[in-house]
């Protein structure tokens, strides 16, 4: 797991703990990944907007993502967070009451479309969602289901956000889960670290740009 900090404990003496609990065991990879992008869109990846910052390392990491996972004819799943004038304006989702911030990410604003610098194609799948979680109120799950998807493969914004709560309601969903840190941004440094040792801990395996791009084109499995 990626070092972390708990209570008073640093480093190794963290691991040792969650060692003992029983956590961050490697999960299998089974033979039909998806790669689900999560909300890389202008409002997260473009820091000219107050809910993004510069992810522009993060998107091209992606790309080589989506670029083997198309080799292989692995799906590719993208992910958007977008709200009707009626949901932003309203009081109906109680995130938005937490988050007004979320409130600008309005249907057909700039803040919602994808990153452009992304290669997404008409054939790909597309998932709008009101919350965290790409599973929580969506089609994705079954979606997923439908493709006999035995393992997510997630990376996107915010790492701390969205991806954590995917990752974690995947593995809820059944299905074995990896989370590509290479290719997940957040606003800090120390959110996305903390998300990705949670992640490691409990939810799902985190690992490396080339562990997943070998994964993705199906040299390792």
């Amino acid at each position: 797991m990626p070092a972390a900090e708990h209570g008073g404990l640093h480093g190794a003496d963290a691991d040792a703990l969650y060692d003992r609990a029983g956590f961050g065991a490697a999960v299998p990879r089974g033979p039909r990944p998806a790669l689900v992008v999560v909300d890389l869109t202008r409002g997260f990846t473009e820091p000219g907007f107050p809910s993004g910052s510069d992810l522009t390392a993060e998107v091209e990491a992606t790309n080589r993502l989506v670029a083997a996972a198309r080799a292989s004819g692995t799906p590719v799943v993208w992910t958007v967070i977008s709200y009707t004038p009626a949901e932003a304006d309203g009081e109906a989702i109680a995130w938005l009451r937490k988050a007004p911030g979320m409130r600008a990410l309005r249907d057909g604003s700039d803040a919602v479309a994808l990153d452009p610098r992304l290669d997404r194609r008409d054939d790909d799948h597309l998932v709008v969602k009101k919350g965290a979680s790409a599973f929580h109120g969506s089609v994705l799950a079954t979606l997923l289901g439908g493709l006999a998807t035995t393992t997510a493969v997630v990376c996107g914004a915010t790492t701390s956000g969205c991806v954590r709560a995917t990752a974690v309601d995947a593995v809820q969903s059944g299905f074995d889960t990896l989370v590509v840190a290479d290719a997940c941004g957040d606003r800090a440094k120390g959110p996305h670290d903390a998300a990705l040792f949670d992640v490691a801990a409990k939810y799902g395996d985190v690992i490396d740009l080339d562990d997943a791009l070998a994964y993705l084109s199906g040299s390792s499995r």
